[in-house]
């Protein structure tokens, strides 16, 4: 039993000889008198002397369980002692360690460049932006509006233009019944509009000339001149500027004529007729039938 007890707590060899710790095993009659003499002068009160039986062995037993029951205490308040102390010291570095990164941080705070920081603040918003790009790019590009097919550029009105547009040619200019026909006669239905061929201011209005009925006059400033003849009425007056294509009278028979057309003449000054129709091709306009 004692056996036991040593091989479960070693420390307690000490109090035994080193014969006890190192080679534990039955004892004999002599160790158990050293024993039984030991401890009943160092460690327990006196005991009866002689040579020990049971009863004795049972003594020594019990007194020495009671006598490692109380080293067993302080051992183990030693050793809760020990663990307490040891974790007062761990607490104690680890806070140590805290306030010594805090003071580099602080300090890292204090001595940071202003213009380093600011070179930062950029080069992150740089990538900001390269990422933001980066995603557009990834986006599907938006089509740019394609033209309206439909939609025609304005044609730049032309210079010149034909006299009564639709109207059919029905005499040319030339000798006809004996004499100059210093014109080219159009026809169309009664009141058709009779349009200026080119740009330039009204000289005549009316009925101006014997044989032309109502009949208008255009000088276009360069020489030549238009007259538009035997119209049922004129819409416009003496000194009025007008533009290729403006309505200056309407379509009739007046005058000596045997029904509704325009006699339409150039003359290169007044009065000197020319031939009409070639004229206005020069200038882009045709008039077929002669």
């Amino acid at each position: 039993m004692l056996n036991k007890f040593i091989r479960k707590y070693p420390r307690v060899s000490r109090w035994f000889s080193a014969e006890r710790l190192h080679a534990p095993r039955r004892f004999s009659a002599e160790q158990f008198s050293r024993l039984h003499r030991w401890f009943s002068a160092r460690r327990f009160p006196r005991i009866p002397r002689g040579q020990p039986g049971l009863a004795h062995f049972n003594v020594i037993r019990h007194r020495a369980r009671l006598g490692l029951a109380g080293q067993g205490q302080r051992f183990a308040a030693a050793g809760a002692a020990a663990l307490v102390i040891m974790a007062a010291l761990l607490a104690n570095v680890a806070e140590q360690r805290s306030d010594e990164g805090g003071g580099a941080y602080s300090a890292y705070e204090e001595t940071s460049d202003p213009l380093a920081d600011r070179e930062a603040a950029a080069d992150r918003a740089d990538r900001a932006d390269r990422g933001g790009e980066g995603k557009a790019k990834a986006a599907e590009p938006e089509e740019s509006p394609k033209p309206d097919k439909k939609k025609k550029k304005k044609k730049r009105k032309a210079d010149w233009v034909h006299p009564m547009p639709n109207s059919t040619t029905t005499s040319c200019y030339g000798m006809r019944w004996g004499k100059l026909h210093a014109g080219v006669d159009l026809a169309a239905p009664h009141g058709t509009k009779i349009r200026a061929v080119g740009a330039g201011t009204v000289v005549n209005a009316g009925w101006v000339f014997s044989g032309y009925g109502i009949s208008v006059v255009i000088d276009h400033g360069n020489g030549y001149l238009t007259h538009y003849a035997h119209a049922s009425e004129a819409k416009v007056s003496v000194g009025e500027k007008v533009k290729p294509g403006d309505v200056i009278a309407l379509e009739g028979s007046t005058g000596n004529s045997t029904g509704p057309h325009l006699h339409f003449e150039v003359h290169d000054g007044m009065w000197n007729q020319i031939e009409p129709v070639s004229w206005l091709r020069d200038r882009g306009v045709k008039i077929g039938g002669c």
